[in-house]
């Protein structure tokens, strides 16, 4: 088979809001391992470009190298496991989970940052919502997992939580370069805490539109001193709406039952997903 032949071995497949950039960083700065720089959501939203522009996304890797790519929006997608399992049926899976409340929110701050979003989190996170039913529905892990279970074994699917990220980085790293069968490899730049882009600084909404065009032109820029100077005379931090307390229980509620079923799947105990507490970033 020619290296322009192959396609990965391996997909982090979700879930949006979970630390899998953290994850897709870690692995690209291994030099045994190649992953495309931006998400190719091929067995979501761009199924229909065909198997060749897969391909191609792959191109540039090394013939020794292994290869992989994220795309978090896959785990709720409701066609992209079988997709999936027709072009890769062998391919190793990796989902990473996190406190589905906490997922909401924080999804919820992304969208409102990017102007997609404007009123408060109770017109969004509310189980009435009818709008971006991605918020909620993306949190039913148990409902989406059972749909990839249809189609992979669940040996190739490895079970991470956002706390292990948190707690035991090196230990995540290693867990899953063993699960794809690559050789271990931790990446002290990109460091062990995932990025957290709700406390992050921006430029305005409106400078953000106005220079969207220009997005791809700046990027050789971004990092170097003056460029990034000019940007830090003008960022600031997103004030966001706070989630109330009666919305973080309603959502506990709504959560409650996938929750409980999810810990059979995966043998692990959520029960301080249940537990009522301050929602994170």
């Amino acid at each position: 088979m020619t290296a322009d032949a192959r396609l990965p071995r391996f997909v982090i497949i979700g879930a949006v809001k979970a630390a899998t950039t953290w994850i897709h960083n870690q692995l690209q700065a291994n030099p045994a391992i190649f992953l495309p720089g931006p998400e190719p959501h091929f067995f979501s939203q761009d199924h229909h470009r065909g198997i060749d522009h897969y391909r191609r996304l792959f191109h540039a890797a090394r013939p020794e190298q292994i290869l992989g790519e994220k795309s978090a929006d896959y785990f709720a997608h409701p066609a992209a496991p079988g997709r999936l399992a027709r072009i890769m049926p062998g391919a190793r899976l990796v989902l990473q989970l996190r406190n589905p409340v906490d997922r909401a929110y924080s999804d919820y701050k992304m969208l409102y940052r990017r102007g997609t979003v404007t009123g408060p989190p109770e017109a969004y996170l509310h189980s009435g919502a009818t709008r971006h039913h991605r918020f909620l529905r993306d949190g039913l892990y148990a409902e989406h997992l059972s749909r990839w279970l249809e189609h992979f074994d669940r040996e190739q699917i490895r079970v991470l939580l956002f706390e292990d990220v948190k707690s035991q980085p090196a230990q995540v790293v290693a867990t899953v370069c063993e699960h794809i069968g690559a050789p271990y490899h931790f990446s002290d730049e990109v460091g062990t805490a995932p990025r957290n882009d709700s406390s992050a600084q921006f430029l305005p909404l409106p400078v953000r539109t106005a220079l969207a065009p220009l997005k791809e032109a700046a990027r050789p820029l971004r990092g170097k001193p003056v460029f990034e100077g000019v940007r830090r005379m003008f960022a600031r931090e997103i004030q966001y709406p706070p989630l109330s307390d009666a919305t973080r229980r309603q959502m506990a509620d709504y959560y409650a039952a996938d929750i409980a079923r999810l810990e059979a799947m995966i043998d692990r105990d959520l029960s301080h997903w249940r537990a009522s507490r301050r929602i994170a970033a």
